[in-house]
């Protein structure tokens, strides 16, 4: 049945907001295994029907690639069906596109049972996972991006990504030349929505810092996509270009995507990682979640730095952490455990989890690093000793480095039984297929063929 009356309070809500804020079209989002954002839009007529029965889509779409290159994956051809089916929860009218807005969505099968490679799906597990074992995960990313102009090369190659300034890191000139893009950015998102909390330019020119305020895993995940559409959207309508790619300017620094965690009581009322009388203000669960996360590293970096250009910013002393450690206050660790603020240090207590970027799907992503998380919890991992030097001063060997390439994350990542066993079979055989073959284009190219095509994309 498709009739209004079949739809809970919260669709009601959305396609009264359709009507009252003049939309016209409603984009269903999702989130693809390239890391690409995708959707269909429904027209406001047929929106009450197309909450409930979602939108057809191909379930060839999960074997694409970020360069809409399909790969041979069995059961993702052109048989079959499902449906984009949206979250009206999460309508968010959209103020760089007048008269659209849109919705984060899952894939269902036609009889609206979930489909195995839905990625919302896949952190909705997660956190289901992790609430049995007593806790929830609240999250936050943190992400960079490179504001410019997209122009022609001169030479007649490629288009070329311009920074719109050339400002110091934090300096006062960044703030001043890209204040208007920034008000607006900083009103698009808190009209959807997203509390920013901080803003700084960064060190890349044209590389600019704004940060939104922690929320329980999947809105986190949610919140990120609205944020990556919205940072480039907003560019779009001033007619300037931004980059959430990792590193989208071969002589610039890179653009993470930090990811921040702490573990909750259900109810969130009391943050599981906290100790006053621990190490660093941190609990034997927080080490035992570290332990996972050190555990799984090599796997997980497959997943949460998800293209070819991620391991070209993932490099020792480049801030991205390229390492397979831990440590307090250390940047350059892959796992940062970061000083408490305000005055309740043990509510404060999180984790940063700094090989992360914004290429990735941010549903697996996150996913992922639950599970990783979990397996040290369940099975009382250990983390060793903390590294609070730089490591790479230290010996060759001493700490292990993080994959430099994305075929070696993905060989750490098929060699990982929890992971795997967590994607589950066809979302890994997919994943994985959708991975390699981003790997062997990229690999038939220049590098300015890899950077336009990423700064195009995220």
């Amino acid at each position: 049945m498709t009739g209004p009356h079949r739809l809970d309070a919260a669709a009601l809500r959305a396609i009264e907001r359709a009507d009252t804020e003049g939309v016209e079209l409603v984009r269903f989002l999702y989130a693809d295994h390239g890391g690409v954002i995708r959707g269909k839009a429904a027209s406001r007529p047929r929106l009450a029907e197309r909450i409930h029965t979602g939108i057809g889509h191909t379930v060839a779409m999960m074997a694409m690639n970020m360069l809409d290159e399909l790969q041979d994956v069995e059961g993702l051809g052109p048989v079959g069906e499902v449906r984009i089916v949206p979250d009206p929860a999460t309508f968010v009218h959209l103020p760089y596109a007048p008269g659209a807005a849109a919705m984060l969505s899952d894939l269902r099968r036609v009889d609206g049972s979930p489909w195995p490679l839905c990625p919302r799906t896949f952190l909705r597990e997660a956190v289901a996972a992790l609430a049995a074992e007593g806790h929830a995960l609240v999250a936050a990313y943190e992400p960079e991006f490179t504001l410019g102009r997209r122009e022609p090369d001169p030479a007649g190659g490629l288009d070329r990504l311009v920074p719109a300034d050339d400002s110091l890191c934090y300096s006062t000139v960044g703030f001043n030349q890209l204040h208007d893009y920034t008000m607006a950015l900083v009103r698009a998102l808190e009209s959807q929505g997203l509390r920013p909390e901080h803003y700084h330019p960064e060190l890349g020119n044209g590389q600019h810092e704004l940060s939104i305020h922690h929320a329980p895993a999947l809105q986190a995940a949610d919140n990120h996509v609205i944020y990556r559409e919205t940072v480039r959207g907003v560019a779009a309508r001033m007619s300037m270009w931004a980059s959430l790619a990792p590193k989208p300017l071969a002589d610039q620094p890179g653009n993470g995507a930090h990811l921040h965690v702490s573990l909750w009581d259900p109810e969130l009322k009391t943050n599981a990682f906290g100790d006053p009388e621990g190490r660093y203000g941190m609990s034997a669960t927080a080490y035992r979640f570290i332990g996972g996360l050190v555990a799984h590293l090599p796997a997980l970096t497959a997943l949460t730095c998800g293209s070819v250009n991620s391991f070209r910013r993932l490099t020792p002393r480049s801030w991205s952490s390229a390492y397979a450690c831990y440590g307090m206050d250390n940047r350059e660790a892959a796992v940062r455990i970061c000083s408490p603020t305000g005055r309740d240090a043990a509510a404060s207590a999180n984790l940063e989890l700094k090989p992360s970027d914004s290429s990735a799907n941010p549903y697996l992503s996150l996913g992922a690093v639950i599970h990783a998380g979990l397996d040290g919890i369940r099975r009382d991992l250990d983390p060793g000793d903390p590294v609070n030097v730089d490591p790479a001063t230290l010996p060759s060997g001493r700490v292990p480095r993080l994959p430099a390439s994305l075929d070696e994350a993905l060989d750490a990542l098929e060699a990982d039984d929890v992971l795997m066993n967590a994607l589950g079979p066809l979302r890994a055989s997919a994943y994985l297929a959708v991975k390699r073959s981003e790997a062997r284009s990229f690999a038939a190219q220049d590098a300015a063929y890899e950077l336009f095509h990423h700064f195009r994309v995220f």
